[in-house]
This record gives C-alpha cells, structure tokens and sequence, in this order.
C-alpha cells in the first residue's frame, strides 16, 4: 500500500502564496488600526482643548410664576471672558425664558446665581451652551 500525500512537504519550497497573502492582509489591518486610532485620538484632545469654557447647572428653583434662579458653575481659563445662555421652559415644552449671562471674572471657576425673568410657571431650567468671547 502507498501513501498519498495532499500537499508538498512543509519547510522545503518556501511559503506558499496563501500565507504571504495572510501577513500582507496583517501587516496592513494593523497600520490601518493604528492610524484610525491616531485619528481618533487627535481629534479628541483637539475638541477637548477647544473648550474655552464649560458650564453646568448646579442648581435650579422655580421661585414664582415669573422667576426662576439659577445656580451656574463656569471652569475656564483664567482671565478668560465669555457668555452662556440659559433656557427655562414651561410644563408643555415651551419655552418661557432665556438669558444670556456674561462671564467675565478673573477666576478659573465661577459659582454665580442667576435670576431668569419667564413668561409663565418654568419646570425647568438648563445651560444651552456657553462660548468664548477673548481674553481680559
């Protein structure tokens, strides 16, 4: 009886083109994974160090009809001057105030209340955004 053999003996004429194909397609998928996790990378710490100024909004009370007061909390650069604009709205969804507060300290962390003046009872109060308007 003979034995039959499928394939050439391993080690004696090279790699076959199957494997050289396999560590091509490796070798590219991982500069490829590299340089999109640059990317991504990059443009993270790019946004994240565009942000002259964040806010939040600590605290909030509907203290009439027509008023709500808001406790505003502002990290920025220091000496940094800017605006942010605050939004009540009314049980329905509407909109019954808005005010743009400026922000102008010397500090890197501004706590401040504010009063927002609204057409109707608010149930709620929130920071739409704040942006940078140069240094002092």
């Amino acid at each position: 009886m003979t034995a039959v053999r499928e394939g050439l003996p391993d080690g004696r004429y090279g790699r076959s083109a199957d494997q050289r194909a396999d560590r091509k397609l490796k070798v590219i998928g991982a500069v490829l994974g590299a340089a999109l996790l640059g990317v991504v990378g990059w443009s993270g710490i790019s946004y994240i160090s565009g942000q002259d100024l964040s806010g939040r909004v600590i605290a909030w009370d509907a203290v009439s009809d027509h008023a709500v007061k808001v406790h505003l909390e502002v990290v920025k650069d220091t000496g940094a001057k800017g605006v942010c604009t605050l939004r009540s709205q009314a049980a329905d969804g509407s909109e019954v105030g808005r005010k743009d507060v400026t922000v102008g300290q010397h500090s890197g962390q501004v706590d401040t209340e504010v009063t927002v003046r609204t057409t109707k009872r608010a149930t709620n109060a929130v920071l739409v955004g704040c942006t940078a308007s140069g240094t002092g």
